[in-house]
């Protein structure tokens, strides 16, 4: 093997590691929502992303100064960008407030990887190679099981209330994964134009906290009224979101976005475990053999030989 081939090879390895590192952070994020119960879904989305946004812009201000012409060239990407990243959050939480932890994450995170593709394939003329396609299938499989057989937060109701609320709670993590696989898919194309890393997730962070801003104003009352939700609100924008996207910026200049999104699969199986051991949610067999098929399609996606080094 050369010496290129090395260094390809421990690029791409070292991406998948901070991914899976920052995907460990943000499968925390439900079940840390569950200690703040006063607190909604888009303050809990507008406090993690927008104050984890600002934090990351300021983090790179010094790159965001270095690449500000490549930036103001690029600024319609930036703008759609930051707006992904505004969306987001709100669909995320909100489509986990109302279907369960289980199930809003297994379906924002499990519809990442085809919108990526989706995206990839449409402006890119991007193919995704049989390993990627072989890994992704075991890992939308498992979560399918996971998402019909995971459990929900509203076993109480009614049947009829119960299927309105997960329908609506799958449709908002539709477009939390369609969000998600935007702004990760801008990141990545603003780094492929020659901006660094920390210029191109702190522009569009940076933006998409500023315009979350309002949202916090008039949905954030409730963390303000006990340390507790406070602190919720602290780990949230700090420990996920500020470093898990730190983390995620770094991978995103070393592995494409298809295989950043589909590595992300393991949130939701962190989340599904955290929501059965802490919150109390259900957990069939064929849930937990939906985690082992998110298991075997990392162990797929992680062969290096396969991957190509951008």
């Amino acid at each position: 093997m050369s010496e290129t081939s090395v260094i390809r090879t421990d690029r791409v390895g070292l991406g998948i590691i901070c991914v899976l590192i920052a995907s460990f952070l943000w499968g925390t994020t439900g079940t840390a929502a569950t200690f703040a119960p006063e607190v909604g879904p888009l303050a809990i989305g507008a406090v993690a992303m927008g104050v984890g946004g600002l934090l990351q812009a300021l983090l790179a201000l010094r790159a965001l100064k270095r690449d500000k012409l490549k930036l103001q060239r690029h600024w319609l990407l930036v703008f759609f960008g930051a707006v992904s990243v505004a969306v987001y959050p709100l669909a995320f939480y909100s489509s986990m407030y109302l279907a369960g932890v289980t199930i809003g994450t297994v379906v924002t995170l499990g519809s990442a990887p085809l919108f990526s593709a989706l995206i990839e394939w449409a402006v890119d003329h991007k193919t995704l190679s049989k390993q990627w396609i072989a890994g992704a299938a075991l890992g939308l499989s498992g979560i399918v099981l996971l998402c019909f057989f995971g459990g929900g937060a509203h076993e109480a109701a009614s049947a009829t209330t119960a299927t309105g609320t997960t329908v609506a709670g799958i449709l908002l993590g539709l477009v939390g994964g369609l969000t998600y696989a935007l702004y990760a898919w801008v990141a990545h194309r603003l780094m492929c134009k020659g901006i660094s890393s920390g210029a191109a997730m702190g522009s569009i962070f940076g933006a998409g906290g500023l315009l979350l801003m309002p949202v916090l104003l008039f949905t954030g009352g409730a963390l303000l009224i006990s340390w507790n939700n406070a602190l919720v609100g602290a780990y949230m924008a700090i420990v996920p979101m500020f470093t898990g996207y730190v983390l995620f910026g770094y991978a995103l200049a070393r592995i494409s976005v298809s295989t950043a999104t589909t590595v992300t699969l393991t949130e939701p199986v962190i989340a599904a475990l955290l929501a059965v051991v802490i919150v109390g949610e259900n957990l069939s067999p064929l849930g937990w053999l939906g985690a082992l098929l998110v298991i075997l399609c990392l162990v797929i996606l992680s062969a290096p030989k396969k991957e190509q080094a951008l």
